[in-house]
C-alpha cells in the first residue's frame, strides 16, 4: 500500500503546497485533491473518514446478505475529503464474489473516472444520450443512474446526488444486477452508532491497486 498522497486521476506522485503553488500538484494533471493512503478496513477508520468528509460516504444499508465493508479511501487535504470511495464485497448470485465501489466526489476530482476505467476527470454528456438505466435511493431520495459505456470488465453507473457525482462501479460485469434491486444508500456521515454494526471483511484489492 502507498504511504504518501498521490494523484486521484493517475496515481502519480504529488507535491504539497509550497512557495510555488497553493495547491497539491501532479506533474501530469496540475492542481489536484491529494488521494490519501489506503488504510486497512476497520469500523474506527470508517467512522473517522466519515467525520472528516465534506462529501457523502455512500454505503448500501442494509448490506446485501453476506456482504461486507472492504475499505475506504478519500481525496482531500486537511480541510476534509472532496471525494470518497467505499468498497463492499459479497456473494454474486451468478457465481464467485461481487464487488461494489461507491464514489461521491466534487466535479473535476477524477477519482470516479479512474475507477471506472475511462478518461477523466468527468464522464461527458452521457445524461443527454438516453433515459436513465436504473434508479437507487440515496439518503431517501430517488436517484437516476446511467450506465457508462465501454468500461471493459466492470459495470459502471453514474448519477448526481446533492449536486455531486455518484458513481457505482461493480465487478464482475454481471454484478450489475444490484443496480436493479432498489438499492438503498446511506450517507455514513449520518449513521451514528449504527456504524458499529457494519460487517468488516478483508481489504479490497481494487483499493490496494490504486
Amino acid at each position: 500500500m502507498k504511504v504518501e498522497p498521490s494523484c486521484p486521476r493517475c496515481g502519480g506522485r504529488v507535491r504539497a503546497p509550497g512557495l510555488l503553488s497553493a495547491t497539491w500538484q501532479c506533474d501530469l494533471h496540475g492542481s489536484v485533491q491529494p488521494l490519501q493512503p489506503v488504510q486497512p478496513p476497520t469500523v474506527k477508520e470508517l467512522a473517522e473518514a466519515a467525520a472528516n468528509s465534506q462529501v457523502p460516504m455512500w454505503m448500501p444499508w442494509p448490506l446485501p446478505t453476506g456482504w461486507e465493508f472492504t475499505g475506504v479511501v478519500h481525496a482531500g487535504d486537511d480541510a476534509g475529503a472532496r471525494a470518497t470511495a467505499v468498497s463492499c464485497a459479497g456473494p454474486n448470485p451468478f457465481g464467485g464474489v461481487g464487488e461494489l465501489l461507491l464514489i461521491a466526489e466534487e466535479m473535476g476530482v477524477g477519482l470516479g473516472a479512474r475507477f471506472a476505467g475511462i478518461d477523466g476527470p468527468d464522464p461527458g454528456e452521457i445524461f443527454e444520450e438516453t433515459a436513465a438505466h436504473a434508479k437507487l435511493y440515496a439518503a431517501g431520495r430517488s436517484t437516476s443512474m446511467w450506465c457508462v459505456p465501454n468500461t471493459g470488465d466492470r459495470a459502471v453507473f453514474l448519477g448526481e446526488a446533492g449536486g455531486l457525482w455518484l458513481w457505482a462501479v461493480l465487478w464482475p460485469h454481471d454484478a450489475a444486477h444490484l443496480m436493479y434491486e432498489d438499492l438503498v444508500l446511506t450517507d455514513l456521515r449520518d449513521a451514528g452508532t449504527e456504524i458499529d454494526w457494519i460487517p468488516v471483511g478483508g481489504l479490497s484489492g481494487r483499493l490496494m491497486g490504486i
